[in-house]
């Protein structure tokens, strides 16, 4: 009976513990040893764009963001499934804040840094209204612009939502992970559910597939920033 009742102990302990890095399924890991796999995202009305390099030291190296009075991003080039694949984790650093940075403004609707996941717009899935406009989209750029987003930021002020609704359009919600200067300097992990992140900000289930976007963009305040990220991984 001692025997059987540490056995029942056992596996009560060891089920209390989340699972190790190990058993993750992991769909990609972007180290940024390069840029091979991802591709430039610029937007049609603005001229100046940021830049994205990779930044050596000896056998470290990581994805460099900074921006001017600009705007542009890197998207990775191949789409996932965000059911299959739901979780994202990634480590960033800012140098600086944008002074005039505000959320709930368009004035101030710039970030030092910005993970997006930007869902896929289906066109069987589309009603007729929905099918014109994004029809109309695809003619002058070329491809169909996102169905919606996720925007994941470092926001320059604090705020008493994590929440926000973007000012130019609700077709994309802000996700404010980092607030304010506190942590200005410093390499901050963070991981997300795209899944239960996309229910509480759209109170819907997100289309199928996603991809994933970084950007430093300045457009809006005319400032400046520099920014970094190590990895980003996407897994189960």
């Amino acid at each position: 009976m001692h025997l059987l009742a540490s056995i029942w102990m056992m596996a009560v302990l060891i089920s209390a513990f989340p699972a190790s890095a190990d058993d993750r399924q992991v769909l990609f890991r972007e180290d940024f040893a390069n840029l091979d796999s991802w591709k430039p995202f610029t937007f049609p009305k603005i001229k100046s764009h940021s830049t994205y390099t990779i930044e050596r030291t000896g056998n470290e190296h990581i994805l460099r963001a900074e921006s001017s009075a600009s705007a542009s991003a890197i998207v990775y080039k191949d789409s996932f499934s965000v059911s299959d694949f739901p979780r994202v984790k990634w480590r960033w650093k800012v140098k600086n804040l944008y002074a005039k940075g505000d959320v709930r403004t368009k004035e101030g609707d710039d970030y030092p840094i910005r993970v997006y996941i930007m869902f896929e717009y289906d066109p069987d899935k589309a009603g007729f209204g929905e099918s014109i406009k994004y029809g109309f989209a695809k003619s002058l750029y070329g491809e169909y612009p996102p169905h919606s987003s996720l925007s994941y930021i470092w926001s320059s002020k604090d705020d008493p939502e994590k929440f926000v609704v973007s000012p130019y359009t609700d077709k994309a919600v802000m996700v404010l992970l980092e607030k304010g200067p506190a942590k200005v300097g410093t390499w901050v992990d963070e991981e997300i559910d795209i899944l239960a992140d996309y229910q509480k900000a759209f109170k819907v289930k997100p289309p199928a597939r996603a991809r994933i976007a970084i950007m430093n963009d300045s457009d809006n305040t005319g400032e400046s920033a520099v920014s970094y990220v190590e990895y980003i991984e996407v897994f189960k």
